[in-house]
């Protein structure tokens, strides 16, 4: 355990060196446990950040800012127009095209958000969260759904491929199903190890036995009534979007791994 910690310190200490801006303005915070990390390599550069503006990903990481000494804003606080120079977050699965499951913590709508909003999206990570396919080992996908919707929802991921995919409950099953930030529930959804793009370019069919490709079931999950968010960030990096004349995209546009042995493998998203 104190190895895989001292790797995620290594990957976002790399990760905050090459990507933190020299007079960065607005930078979004993630929620998990490497985030700490990240704020602490923040603390550690040593510079002015008087000025500068932290969104959180929700009430933990908020916290986080706040004990850091640093400013912390609410993302419906930010100014109209304003676009973070960039934002930092963990992930539970990052498949080799560099598209994430996020969630874990409960935190996915507000992570999707903030990255969005970002000029670029970086992820920090140990070794193990790196798979080539998405729920190879982390193995469900986390949505967040009105609580009315519940059900309904459940039944719809079930005829997409799902297997048996429950709501979320809190620690205490006495308190009844998990709430988000916005009072929504949690439905966790598993499904076959996904496809990437290129498993469909070799011939792979997206959705054949309930395997699909990354973006299509990210899609077809979002159109379900009901749903506010799925916890699989793919598709455009922020420049991508920005080229294309938009703001911010899901998916980061660099991945930086803690490796066992102590070194920092870094993962540069490609189109």
């Amino acid at each position: 355990m104190a190895d895989i910690e001292a790797s995620k310190r290594a990957a976002a200490k790399a990760a905050v060196a090459n990507h933190y801006p020299k007079d960065a303005r607005w930078v979004g915070i993630g929620s998990g446990t490497t985030i700490v990390y990240v704020v602490e390599a923040i603390q550690a550069l040593g510079v002015d950040t008087s000025l500068t503006h932290y969104v959180p990903t929700g009430y933990q990481s908020r916290q986080l800012i706040v004990s850091a000494g640093l400013t912390a804003v609410e993302f419906d606080a930010i100014p109209q127009g304003t676009v973070l120079d960039v934002a930092f977050d963990g992930a539970d699965e990052v498949d080799d095209e560099l598209n994430c499951i996020k969630g874990g913590g409960a935190c996915l709508f507000q992570e999707k958000i903030v990255a969005m909003q970002a000029k670029e999206f970086i992820c920090v990570a140990d070794s193990r969260k790196l798979q080539s396919r998405l729920l190879s080992n982390w193995k469900y996908v986390p949505i967040e759904v009105a609580p009315i919707a519940a059900y309904r929802v459940i039944r719809k991921l079930t005829e997409l491929g799902a297997v048996n995919p429950v709501l979320r409950q809190n620690l205490n099953v006495k308190e009844g199903p998990l709430k988000t930030d916005q009072g929504f529930f949690l439905v966790d959804a598993p499904f076959p190890p996904m496809l990437t793009k290129s498993d469909v370019q070799a011939g792979k069919v997206s959705g054949q036995n309930g395997a699909w490709e990354v973006g299509d079931l990210a899609r077809r999950i979002k159109d379900i009534a009901g749903v506010l968010e799925v916890g699989i960030f793919s598709g455009q990096t922020g420049p991508e979007a920005t080229a294309a004349g938009g703001v911010g995209g899901q998916r980061p546009v660099a991945a930086y791994f803690g490796m066992p042995d102590g070194s920092v493998s870094v993962r540069k998203a490609t189109s």
